[in-house]
């Protein structure tokens, strides 16, 4: 899908997503100091928004920017700054070891754009940080409910292990998260691949 598409897409509703952060990924961030964050393809940046209320300093990158003009409308909202950058993230080269954070989430490419997004990412990571990769998993597909129907740009947490080696960052969690979305008809389990990495 190109940014003329995304932009209709988020044009078309108040929200695509949810207005709150995603919870495996709040989960994840509870326990760190705030400091700097990176929030790669960040939509309408309701995990940069969350990472602000915590007291981060969250910039969101994302292609479309009436995604990012909404995240700045939700920002202010809640009383909260973001950084916003309108930038393709498969060409987009962010700052080496700037950020204390960098989150790549539901970030869907074919497998080389995504290997040089998450060496990207694993670049901007400072000293002492954290990278977060979470997405639909390949199993999803057959497993689980929603997210792309192309097998083509699904991951699994070995595949992103993979995208991450000779980066310099020690990988501490990478498993399977079942996620339930709640449907008209009942709720469902989504399942995501979870990778978390430390510099």
């Amino acid at each position: 899908m190109d940014r003329h598409a995304w932009n209709e897409r988020y044009e078309a509703t108040d929200l695509v997503w949810t207005a709150g952060p995603n919870q495996t990924f709040a989960d994840e961030v509870g326990g760190l100091e705030p400091g700097t964050a990176l929030d790669l393809a960040a939509g309408e940046g309701r995990n940069a928004i969350w990472l602000a209320t915590q007291g981060w300093t969250a910039t969101a990158v994302d292609f479309s920017d009436v995604a990012l003009d909404k995240a700045r409308q939700l920002a202010e909202a809640r009383d909260v700054e973001i950084e916003t950058v309108v930038a393709d993230v498969t060409t987009h080269v962010p700052t080496a070891g700037a950020y204390d954070l960098v989150a790549v989430i539901y970030l869907h490419l074919p497998a080389d754009d995504r290997r040089l997004v998450h060496q990207r990412a694993a670049a901007a990571v400072a000293p002492g940080g954290t990278l977060i990769v979470l997405g639909h998993d390949t199993t999803n597909l057959t497993d689980g409910h929603g997210g792309p129907q192309d097998a083509a740009v699904l991951y699994t947490p070995d595949d992103v292990v993979t995208d991450l080696e000779g980066t310099g960052l020690t990988v501490t969690k990478a498993e399977r998260v079942d996620r339930t979305v709640s449907t008209p008809d009942g709720d469902r389990t989504a399942i995501d691949a979870l990778v978390v990495a430390t510099r």
